[in-house]
């Protein structure tokens, strides 16, 4: 018995999109970096980073009726604010750096990676920060309010260089000491912000591959990404601020070593 390809292509995507919604509810990050790639299995890259980000972005706006009522205002103006910022100008320091000379490529067991000097360094950073964070000292240490402009700052601008503006701000907002729903709700905020900043280059990517996105199946997944959120939401209450610390710390490992050796 046969499986239709396009209803293969379509579990495939939904499912992904719907788990990785749900996962990464609690760490703030991820959608993007799970869902792209599974998309780029189907269509050409252009057509992926198009239909990713429209799902992306809907989700942030659909996560910010859900939780957005939680994030904590002094955060959000004093930290977000001034990451929005920092992120377009490392966004187009990123641009002027695309031609950069890699530092090495690498193959094995079927993958294929290229050392970018940037994403090593932010790469090497977030391994930094998780390994302070899963420390001791890590574990007690608070980032004082005073801090929260330049924290903005800095992950605001190394997200925009890296591409992984969501690593960036949670590894820094989970340091606020605030509360599951805060840290969470907070993020969301500054993350729909970011997204609304870049709508501009969102439009005009899904413009351009406006004839190859199916969007029956693009509407499929932003469905499935909605529910990933609903089901998130509705177990916060049952997840610890243990939980969601641990759950950041796995994926922030991930995504640093994801950047520092190349595949991400």
């Amino acid at each position: 018995m046969s499986v239709d390809p396009e209803l293969l292509r379509a579990i495939v995507i939904c499912l992904t999109a719907l788990g990785a919604s749900a996962l990464t509810f609690f760490s703030g990050f991820g959608l993007g970096t799970l869902l792209m790639p599974v998309f780029a299995l189907f269509y050409p890259i252009d057509v992926a980073v198009a239909s990713t980000a429209v799902v992306h972005f809907l989700n942030s706006l659909f996560k910010l009726t859900l939780v957005g009522q939680h994030a904590d205002r002094t955060a959000v103006i004093k930290f977000g604010l001034p990451a929005i910022a920092a992120a377009l100008v490392g966004a187009w320091l990123l641009a002027g750096l695309s031609g950069a000379a890699p530092l090495g490529t690498w193959s094995a067991v079927g993958l294929t990676g290229t050392i970018l000097p940037a994403k090593l360094a932010v790469g090497i950073l977030l391994l930094t920060l998780t390994i302070f964070e899963l420390s001791p000292a890590g574990t007690s240490w608070r980032m004082p309010p005073s801090y929260l402009p330049l924290g903005g700052v800095l992950s605001g601008f190394l997200g925009g260089i890296s591409g992984m503006q969501g690593a960036l701000r949670s590894a820094f907002l989970i340091r606020l000491g605030l509360s599951k729903e805060a840290f969470i709700g907070t993020g969301v905020v500054v993350a729909a912000l970011v997204d609304v900043s870049r709508l501009s280059v969102y439009s005009g990517t899904v413009a351009q591959q406006h004839a190859g996105i199916n969007y029956g199946l693009l509407t499929a997944a932003v469905a499935a990404a909605f529910l990933g959120a609903w089901l998130g939401n509705r177990y916060l209450r049952k997840v610890t601020l243990d939980t969601v610390q641990r759950i950041v710390g796995i994926m922030l490992i991930v995504v640093g070593i994801g950047l520092a050796v190349g595949i991400l």
